[in-house]
């Protein structure tokens, strides 16, 4: 964890958290205690307000990241609640998109992703920022694990998903539901895997969503992320910024119509804390066996680390 409360800011720091702080308890705690009607209720209120209150304390300690505040229409706002709302807009062509804009190759970067996954032989698998669940339909298909439970904050791109899974005879083994991956609401050391492919981006708070992650793995159980990455080979980097900062949005207005969701993808992308950056931070939330792999010449980057044994 990073502390940024030094000095004069602490103090103006700790006085906006205790005001906050204030706010929970008479929300969480006493407000439901005072309307309980037995002594049982009241401990079930208490025990609810203490596990609220580790997640409060362990939130307000989260660093930031410059990327956290990038958001894909205006300052204003929550940052998650755009991210849904933008792909929303786009779902009905995301997969065509992502097909067209990487030329099929995002195929071969999720083919090596899952891999990653088989000597683990996961029977229970956990696809965060799940989309139209291309992760955990080609999981399902490559690994066979008992069940794929996916997790989206955008309906409509589930709702995509839902008929994709539909068609593949597939929803018996695969399950999508509507879900963040700052609060995933299942219990500790439940999945033997997660998988996240480009969704870390879009976490409004980065380590709070993987220290989610962390916590729903089992012992020993692996975390594999996909996501972009700024190359580093000195003739690739022109190229790439050519792309992602014209070519890009000019063939998503032209054929979703929404510039602004690729142009967010561009500014992301290039504020996102990659390769090293990125594996320090899984380290640091508590990932052991950390390492990252470049993919076709540096433009993606495959991530993995586990949890403590």
């Amino acid at each position: 964890m990073r502390y940024y409360c030094l000095g004069t800011k602490f103090q103006n720091r700790c006085v906006l958290l205790y005001g906050f702080f204030n706010q929970w308890v008479n929300k969480t705690l006493v407000l439901p205690a005072i309307a309980a009607s037995s002594y049982s209720q009241v401990i079930i209120i208490i025990i609810k307000s203490y596990k609220s209150a580790v997640r409060f304390t362990f939130a307000a300690t989260m660093a930031e990241f410059p990327h956290d505040k990038i958001k894909p229409f205006s300052a204003a706002g929550g940052k998650k609640e755009q991210v849904s709302a933008m792909f929303d807009n786009i779902a009905g062509r995301y997969d065509f998109m992502n097909r067209f804009l990487s030329a099929g190759i995002d195929v071969s970067w999720r083919i090596k992703a899952i891999s990653l996954f088989k000597k683990d032989q996961p029977r229970h698998l956990l696809d965060v920022a799940t989309g139209t669940a291309d992760m955990a339909l080609r999981a399902a298909k490559m690994l066979h694990p008992q069940k794929i439970t996916g997790i989206d904050i955008s309906p409509g791109m589930l709702a995509i998903g839902r008929k994709k899974v539909a068609a593949e005879v597939l929803s018996t083994e695969i399950e999508l539901l509507d879900g963040d991956s700052e609060t995933i609401h299942f219990p500790d050391a439940t999945f033997d895997g997660v998988m996240v492919a480009f969704g870390v981006r879009n976490f409004e708070h980065l380590e709070q969503g993987l220290s989610e992650i962390y916590r729903v793995l089992k012992p020993g159980a692996q975390l594999v992320v996909l996501e972009f990455s700024k190359p580093k080979i000195p003739l690739v980097q022109p190229l790439y910024n050519l792309y992602m900062n014209q070519m890009a949005p000019f063939f998503a207005e032209l054929f979703t119509k929404n510039k602004k969701a690729y142009q967010y993808l561009n500014e992301s992308s290039k504020a996102f804390p990659d390769r090293e950056n990125f594996v320090r931070i899984l380290s640091e939330v508590g990932f052991q066996k950390t390492y990252f792999k470049p993919l076709s010449f540096g433009i993606c980057c495959v991530y993995s680390g586990r949890k403590a044994s």
